[in-house]
């Protein structure tokens, strides 16, 4: 399993660098359209600041605030957990450890992505049950856990390119599903069948 992660990992990341600037301008320009609409005024999101080839974020994070969404984003701590901080502009990013940009208002705790009604998640790929390929740090994967033990049920979104919503991605027990995935052709509802108990969502 974990042979057939790191291999999809590599694959993906591969195709990401392949990408031209133009291709993830156009990406992230409609992923804002797309994704700006999960949240409505006051409501929290839980968002990050993409970096390197990652689906571009800075003109969603533009529009959810123009919105009025409160927006966080993560603070990486040093056993891999984070912290949350809200977001009050691109000049209010400092870079950070591992080539990250992170806010620099006041940290609120980790406990704070549970007040959001939207969680953003980084990943490589998603599959149609919702199961998502992160990078491997786990950070992620304490923040799902932080949420299912308060008993939060915000909407779990990755953001991606087209091509990277698969059939099937490798999974371990452990996985937590993701409720959607957005990519530049729009959102992408995953595995209501499994979550809901029932049929279908319209």
């Amino acid at each position: 399993m974990h042979n057939e992660k790191a291999e999809l990992r590599t694959r993906l990341l591969a195709e990401r660098r392949a990408g031209s600037a133009h291709s993830r301008e156009a990406a992230a320009a409609a992923l804002a359209g797309h994704a700006a609409g999960l949240a409505g005024p006051g409501q929290t999101v839980a968002a990050y600041v993409s970096v390197g080839a990652e689906p571009g974020t800075g003109p969603l994070l533009e529009a959810l605030a123009g919105r009025g969404v409160r927006v966080l984003l993560p603070v990486l701590l040093a056993d891999n957990d984070l912290d949350w901080a809200r977001y009050e502009g691109p000049d209010a990013l400092a870079p950070a450890a591992r080539g990250l940009l992170e806010p620099t208002g006041p940290r609120l705790g980790p406990e704070a992505v549970t007040a959001a009604s939207v969680v953003l998640l980084p990943g490589l790929a998603v599959d149609r049950r919702g199961l998502r390929l992160g990078r491997g740090g786990g950070s992620y994967d304490r923040v799902l856990a932080r949420l299912a033990r308060a008993g939060a049920h915000p909407l779990l979104a990755t953001l991606l390119y087209e091509g990277e919503l698969l059939d099937s991605v490798p999974a371990e027990p452990h996985d937590l599903p993701v409720d959607a995935a957005v990519t530049p052709s729009g959102v992408h509802r995953l595995g209501p069948r499994e979550r809901a108990g029932g049929g279908p969502k319209g």
